[in-house]
Formats: C-alpha cells, sequence, structure tokens
C-alpha cells in the first residue's frame, strides 16, 4: 500500500473520532481496519499507530490550529477539513519522514476529494502558515 492510500485511511480513522465516544475508538478503529482485507498487516499497523499518535496529540493540534487562523477556529471548521488540517499539522510537526510540501500536497489532495469546492484552498491556505 502506498503512503497516499495509507494517509485517506489515515483520515478515514480520524473523521470517525468525530462521531464516536472516547471509549469506542478503539473498536471503531479496529472495524474500520478489518474492512481493508487486501491490506498487509504492516500497512494496518502504520495506520493505527500514527492515527493513535494523531488523537493523541489532538488537543495540542487544534490549539496550532486555533493559534494560526484568523476567524475560523477549529469549532467553525467543517468537520472534514479539521480532520484534514490535523493529520497535514501533526505531519508537519511531528512526522520527520514526511517532508513540509509533501504534507501540504497530500492534504490539499485529500481535501480536493472528500471537501468542499471552497476546501482545498482552505486547507492549503492554512498549512501555508505551518510552512514557515
Amino acid at each position: 500500500m502506498k503512503r497516499t492510500e495509507q494517509r485517506e485511511h489515515i483520515f478515514k480513522v480520524l473523521f470517525g473520532v468525530e462521531f464516536n465516544e472516547d471509549g469506542e475508538r478503539g473498536e471503531q478503529t479496529a472495524l474500520y481496519l478489518e474492512q481493508l482485507e487486501d491490506a498487509k498487516e504492516k500497512d494496518l499497523e502504520y495506520i493505527r499507530t500514527k492515527a493513535q499518535k494523531i488523537i493523541e496529540k489532538m488537543d495540542e493540534i487544534d490549539g496550532l490550529l486555533n493559534e494560526h487562523t484568523k476567524g475560523w477556529k477549529t469549532s467553525r471548521m467543517n468537520k472534514v477539513d479539521l480532520t484534514i488540517l490535523r493529520l497535514a499539522v501533526y505531519e508537519i510537526k511531528w512526522d520527520d519522514d514526511v517532508p513540509v510540501g509533501v504534507a501540504i500536497d497530500e492534504a490539499v489532495n485529500l481535501a480536493k476529494k472528500y471537501s468542499s469546492e471552497e476546501g482545498p484552498a482552505f486547507v492549503n491556505g492554512v498549512l501555508a502558515k505551518f510552512a514557515d
């Protein structure tokens, strides 16, 4: 499985966090990963581990997003864009294996696929503030 595909699955796991209680996260993640029949164990482990790391830093990531956006606090952002931003900010700040430019490009591509027409520009604009 390519990194882009892994990232998309991480996005989906993280998106589900918005709709599940804290105690259900592990079970919901496991149910999602079970559906990936063709995925190798190393891919599943990468998705599971990275999603968990992002969830653990979610409050800190949201704080950073709130500091870097004007008029768009996380409470006002649509859930798709917020999830994409959380994933990308984690990669920019804490994942040394992902170059900043790649994190931004991948986030914009996710927004093109899953967000509104304005989503890619919004995601790009927010993440540009983290690239400096």
